[in-house]
């Protein structure tokens, strides 16, 4: 017959999975109910037990290392499975509920917010964090559920699925146009006659010339303007606003141009698609709130990708 476990590694286990939602061993310790200190004594019993140092300790923050990250992604969907037998063996349904934390791209959270009290409404068991931030998390080590970014993900334990795919596009306000006049040709852009709208990205030095593709030609254009942004919102903003020329996802702008609020220059002049994915930690047993949450943006991104074209 097998042994079962220690009653004291399952709690540590707990007690572990607490301390990464939470962020600190003194939110962990509110949300169990016992004091930091017995915190850190079941989190130093349960380093005792493994063999190895499973977190990284300083006065400013708790961070998972390396073994810490595998052991938690691997004890992680147990103890959730657990718990959801648990409620299954009482007779009732696996229910979406508890709180779910979710890192979303600025342009994700301009789209997503006017679809959130669906969500909300369909899982009222489920409190909702949404973080917007530039910065790819460690959705590990940052205590995430999920997340929804752009761009290509890089290789790693997560489990990504693509939502859709959008362009950059350029474009500006009628206003703007009606000022300056349209320009036919992306090289119009570096010859100091428009004003351009900048965006600089988390790492850039300088936010550096646009490129333009048609077919198999490619040119990069230095574009200049007085404007430099790094916030995704107020881009858009400053563009539906006349104050230059921006290159913006087509996802974000494809309704503000069907309203006539914006203008696409430079037809055919288009870079390859990027894509929009949501990921979530490997799991074999994914909870009932994650579930519900990727079937959503599954839904949602679905319709915003039909909105788009």
């Amino acid at each position: 017959m097998p042994t079962p476990p220690d009653a004291r590694l399952l709690s540590g286990m707990s007690v572990l999975v607490a301390v990464v939602e939470a962020g600190s061993f003194v939110r962990a310790a509110e949300a169990l109910g016992l004091t930091p200190s017995g915190i850190s004594r079941a989190v130093a019993r349960l380093e005792t037990q493994v063999g190895v140092r499973l977190f990284d300790r300083s006065s400013r923050a708790v961070v998972l290392t390396g073994e810490g990250r595998r052991f938690y992604e691997q004890v992680a969907p147990l103890l959730t499975g657990i718990e959801e037998a648990a409620s299954d063996a009482g007779g009732a349904a696996t229910a979406a509920k508890g709180r779910l934390r979710v890192n979303v791209d600025p342009i994700v959270s301009c789209w997503l917010h006017s679809h959130l009290s669906r969500f909300l409404a369909a899982n009222p068991g489920v409190s909702l964090e949404l973080v917007v931030s530039h910065r790819v998390a460690d959705l590990v080590a940052d205590g995430f559920d999920a997340a929804v970014r752009f761009g290509e993900p890089e290789p790693s334990s997560l489990v990504t699925r693509t939502l859709l795919r959008t362009r950059v596009v350029t474009c500006a306000a009628p206003a703007y146009l009606a000022r300056h006049g349209r320009p036919a040709h992306p090289r119009e852009l570096g010859d100091g006659r428009h004003e351009c709208i900048l965006f600089r990205y988390p790492g850039m030095s300088s936010p550096g010339a646009w490129a333009f593709r048609r077919g198999r030609e490619r040119i990069e254009v230095p574009v200049s303007g007085r404007l430099t942004l790094n916030d995704a919102v107020v881009h858009l903003s400053a563009c539906v606003e006349g104050q230059g020329i921006a290159r913006i996802l087509d996802l974000g702008v494809g309704a503000l141009m069907s309203q006539g609020k914006l203008v696409r220059l430079f037809e055919g002049w288009e870079e390859p698609p990027i894509p929009l994915h949501v990921v979530h930690p490997s799991r074999r047993l994914l909870p009932a709130k994650v579930r519900a949450f990727l079937d959503f943006v599954t839904g949602t991104g679905v319709e915003l990708a039909w909105c788009a074209h």
